[in-house]
């Protein structure tokens, strides 16, 4: 054993024997599970379908990597939880890393470095962007395997907090803190996305909403020329340009809306009732759903508006909600509009396990750049999860467990002549279900 070889020092022995531990495993990784991601991203074609919208202006003699290779790498990282460029100057030497990005661990060429992913990063332009952003949108829609009959988008906007100088930071009196605020559409059936879209720290308007949901569902229409669209928001989208572009579009809509003082007033006899109801039944909770037809003064047409109306021993609580969709009222607000608070979980996912807050560039270009790069993550992982066991729990479980389960597996990697031999733990407790998702990652094909 070679006795510069850095150890560690201050374990305790084992019955009576001395524990020597030192760092000359060779070559070991600590995410082994990239491997199965690797074969996710093919299927997909993330990388490539990013790099194809970008042009590479280097000179080709003076260039190491690929645009689709440090895409890919950058991918695989924020999967496997290093959500920095900065991780890359370690993890390029990563045998499991290399073999994700298609380099042979020991004689094939390191990966970038993280100046070199810096740069990649500044790269785009606004126009660059747009067709990454309409790529994404391509990407939802080549992910089904047949074109559905009918879909629903959620759409919500969260708090990305800033540290510096950024270009778009504004100051967020609800959120008491400089921040981004940025719009997220995910398809609510699959939990799939279909746009993450960096924008200044405040509440969109009508408007800017509009020309969002336009660009979105025109690019669905051209794909799906007959799919029924639905969108649900909450009290942010439920705006005249929202509702008469979703009307013009031919699509559903169930959206929050802000109350005022003729809401107020339209909806005191509803919340004397419910008291009522609650009084006489002696009930710790009563609640009433109404419905009505309204038309605000900045309204073109009346629209259905719905109330739920929750009696308690603190009084009454109200809460409206405008649609064009059919059915029954408690039902179009408790199984349909309600069913949105699942979008909570989507954006944490995408926020808290992907890191996509990571938005520190000076430039809104780059942090837009890398807020498509945590969405291609998010992908990965999404897709992951998709591949276990139908009834497993892994279905629903939580990006952060499998990454821990799945991705945080250590692997010995041994190149020889013929073959590249990887070798997994032996005591690795969800054997089965790994074997089981790469046979059906494996089965969907390219």
């Amino acid at each position: 054993m070679d006795e510069t070889t850095a150890y560690l020092p201050g374990l305790s022995p084992v019955e009576n024997k001395e524990l020597c531990v030192r760092f000359d495993g060779g070559r070991l990784s600590s995410d082994g599970g990239v491997l199965v991601l690797r074969e996710i991203e093919k299927r997909l074609g993330l990388a490539t379908r990013l790099a194809d919208c970008l042009t590479d202006r280097r000179d080709p003699a003076s260039t190491t990597h690929s645009y689709a290779d440090m895409i890919g790498a950058r991918l695989f990282a924020i999967a496997c939880g290093y959500e920095d460029c900065d991780d890359l100057d370690v993890l390029r030497f990563d045998p499991a890393f290399k073999l994700a990005c298609g380099r042979l661990p020991e004689t094939g060429r390191d990966l970038m470095s993280q100046p070199t992913l810096s740069r990649l990063e500044n790269a785009p332009s606004w126009r660059v962007l747009a067709r990454i952003g309409l790529s994404m949108i391509d990407l939802f829609c080549d992910s089904f395997a047949r074109v559905p009959q009918r879909i629903v988008l959620d759409i919500d906007d969260t708090s990305d907090a800033v540290h510096g100088g950024q270009q778009l930071a504004l100051f967020n009196a609800h959120y008491d803190e400089y921040c981004f605020q940025p719009i997220h559409i995910f398809d609510a059936a699959t939990g799939k996305p279909v746009l993450s879209l960096l924008r200044p720290g405040k509440r969109p308007s009508g408007e800017e909403a509009a020309r969002v949901l336009r660009h979105v569902i025109g690019r669905i229409r051209q794909r799906w020329p007959r799919v029924e669209i639905a969108v649900r928001g909450d009290g942010h989208y439920g705006t005249p340009e929202v509702m008469e572009l979703l009307e013009d579009q031919g699509c559903g809509y169930i959206l929050g809306l802000a109350g005022n003082a003729r809401l107020t007033r339209i909806g005191h006899p509803w919340c004397e009732d419910a008291a009522v109801r609650r009084a006489q039944s002696r009930k710790d909770k009563v609640r009433r759903v109404f419905q009505t037809d309204y038309r605000a003064g900045s309204w073109s047409r009346e629209r259905k508006v719905i109330a739920r109306v929750d009696a308690t021993a603190r009084g009454t609580d109200i809460r409206f909600i405008v649609t064009n969709l059919l059915g029954r009222a408690k039902l179009l607000y408790e199984k349909v509009y309600c069913a949105r608070g699942r979008m909570e979980n989507m954006i944490k996912e995408h926020k808290l396990y992907t890191k996509s807050d990571r938005t520190s560039c000076h430039r809104w270009e780059a942090n837009q750049f890398r807020l498509f790069l945590h969405t291609g993550a998010y992908w990965l992982l999404h897709q992951l999860r998709q591949a276990a066991p139908r009834r497993s729990t892994w279905r629903t479980a939580a990006f952060e467990t499998l990454r821990r389960a799945f991705l945080k597996v250590a692997v010995r990697v041994e190149e020889l002549k013929s073959r590249v031999r990887i070798a997994l733990p032996s005591a690795y407790p969800y054997r089965k279900a790994m074997i089981s998702m790469a046979g059906s990652i494996a089965a969907q094909g390219p």
